[in-house]
């Protein structure tokens, strides 16, 4: 498709549509969500990244380019309609969460787990007042339910945009605890990724580097980045 607009600009929401909100505009005409909705986000820094991927195409329009604008499509079109399902759907990331399932105590592995991952563990569960199960082996064992309670009481707070970073970064690190670590002010997207991915890069070592998985790789990460900088900018002032 050739590109249709000149000008890329946001602007406040109407108060009828969302106050408070902000919209990008194209050529003074506002942009609606690949469902149809407007396509109103929480913040001017969130609505100026969206701008940024519209300013940025050239002659043909790339749709691939436009990796933001999906992400807030997606938690406008399917998270906002239906809140519940998205909880339900995201809360059995913390079930099987990737940081407690561990090696055997008496394994080199489990001692690199302990390191890595039992800090960013425990910090969470300070944190936000939850207790989780650590295991050796894969036999699934329950989270207290006072947790999980917790959990789908806190999430239940969060907005669309939030929730749909959080399913996108949880599903991509097998894990909620690093998803809702990222969303810390000070948080280090590189480490939390580099903990997602730890037993893969213990068997790298072992074995060495596949040049597939090591694009594949860097290609999720990208996305992980992405799912937690749309996040920042939803609480940006």
């Amino acid at each position: 498709m050739k590109r249709f607009y000149k000008e890329v600009t946001t602007t406040p929401a109407d108060a009828a549509e969302n106050a408070g909100g902000w919209r990008v505009l194209l050529d003074g005409r506002a942009i609606k969500t690949a469902g149809g909705r407007a396509q109103v986000v929480p913040s001017q820094a969130l609505a100026e990244a969206l701008a940024s991927e519209w300013a940025a195409q050239g002659e043909e329009i790339d749709p691939r380019l436009f990796v933001t604008r999906d992400l807030v499509d997606y938690a406008i079109d399917a998270v906002a309609p239906a809140r519940e399902a998205a909880l339900a759907e995201l809360l059995p990331y913390a079930d099987t969460d990737t940081l407690c399932y561990r090696a055997d105590p008496d394994e080199a592995l489990y001692k690199r787990q302990l390191e890595v991952w039992e800090p960013i563990l425990t910090a969470t569960e300070t944190r936000l007042g939850v207790r989780f199960t650590r295991i050796s082996g894969v036999i699934h064992r329950a989270h207290p339910a006072e947790t999980a309670a917790r959990l789908h009481a806190l999430l239940a707070e969060a907005d669309p945009f939030t929730l749909a970073a959080l399913k996108m970064m949880a599903s991509l690190a097998a894990s909620l605890v690093i998803a809702l670590a990222a969303l810390e002010d000070d948080a280090d997207a590189q480490k939390l990724w580099r903990a997602a991915n730890l037993e893969e890069d213990w068997q790298v070592e072992l074995w060495g580097e596949d040049e597939e998985a090591a694009e594949n790789r860097t290609a999720r990460f990208e996305a992980f980045r992405l799912a937690q900088q749309v996040a920042a900018l939803t609480r940006a002032a």
